[in-house]
């Protein structure tokens, strides 16, 4: 099958193309597993991280991708979930251990023997790839291939991202940052919490025209100061800079949520000028988000499908990949980046 394949760590500065087009065998489906031939494959900013090393794969060759939609295409010895030809997704959880003390509380995000698809296990940059039956969900059929890649990672995770936010309707939310996960955070906040304003923060001009038209009361720069406090803030940058900012813009009592799985390491002196009066007094919290759980995608598919949310997309083959991930890079973003094979 053909596959783009990650043969190491790079440095966009050394090497703008640092995937590989590859023939590599079909995957064997084992025990539990089911092969998948993939349709359609999202790119996230994680893909960013594996690549640059801020949270590598264990081993290489690496096929990249988590935000996989395909149909069934065979099943190992006791996988019985599903029929052959369903139309399933696979998100960035791909196994966890069942058995921790995490996971038999549904908190399966932070068992230690979590595993990425994409980063411990191959994923979705080929044209099949193997799961866990219990791993893989049923598409809504309200959505194409390619709209519903972008729901499996940037919309399960900011669904988890607003749930930890602890937001009630009438509330304000700041977004910071405009890509993939926040566009679609937007469309969800109007449906759960028609009432709550949306204020959106970006570095860049064309992605705070499309919060605006999207419905954000208000779009600013990274470092602008918002015309009220916000109960709550969402963070979807890699840069240190953004959650700075945005605990200024907290009011007392207010929460950051952080959205990231790594922070790049450019502007980390800017944590130097967090002020503890200014930006944490008052009860301010500031909250991670890991992973996420089945229950994560299982709920937010759920709610998508109702609504529906539509998320905006870009399509590329296979082979352009590297090209999607390099736009991505220097922030050419407008909603989410998809393989479509």
């Amino acid at each position: 099958m053909k596959a783009m394949i990650l043969k190491r760590v790079w440095n966009f500065s050394e090497n703008p193309a640092p995937l590989e087009e590859a023939d590599i065998p079909i995957p064997t489906p084992m025990k539990g597993e089911i092969l998948i031939k993939v349709h359609t494959c999202g790119v996230c900013h994680t893909e960013l991280d594996e690549i640059e090393g801020r949270t590598p794969p264990p081993f290489f060759p690496m096929v990249l991708g988590h935000q996989v939609v395909g149909s069934i295409e065979s099943l190992g010895k006791g996988a019985n979930k599903y029929k052959l030809g369903t139309r399933v997704g696979v998100a960035w959880i791909y196994s966890s251990c069942g058995k921790c003390k995490f996971c038999k509380r549904g908190e399966e995000n932070l068992c230690p023997e979590f595993k990425a698809t994409g980063r411990d296990a191959f994923g979705g940059y080929a044209e099949y790839m193997k799961v866990p039956q219990d791993f893989a969900y049923p598409i809504p059929d309200v959505f194409s291939d390619s709209e519903a890649a972008p729901l499996l990672c940037a919309g399960a995770i900011g669904y988890r991202s607003l749930k930890l936010t602890g937001l009630k309707d009438g509330q304000s939310l700041g977004l910071t940052g405009f890509g993939a996960s926040a566009h679609i955070v937007l469309k969800l906040m109007k449906y759960q919490y028609p009432n709550s304003p949306i204020f959106v923060f970006s570095r860049s001009e064309p992605e705070r025209q499309f919060a605006l038209e999207l419905g954000a009361k208000w779009a600013g720069a990274i470092d602008d100061t918002t015309p009220q406090e916000l109960d709550a803030i969402i963070d979807t940058t890699p840069a240190w800079k953004p959650d700075v900012e945005a605990l200024r813009n907290l009011s007392p009592g207010g929460r950051l949520v952080i959205n990231a799985i790594r922070k790049e390491a450019g502007d980390q002196d800017y944590l130097l000028k967090l002020d503890y009066p200014l930006h944490l007094w008052m009860e301010k919290e500031i909250k991670s988000v890991a992973n996420i759980t089945r229950k994560d995608v299982e709920e937010f598919l759920e709610i998508a499908g109702k609504i529906p949310i539509k998320p905006e997309y870009q399509e590329y083959s296979l082979q352009e990949a590297n090209q999607a991930l390099l736009e991505l890079k220097t922030r050419k973003i407008r909603g989410a980046k998809v393989l479509k094979l």
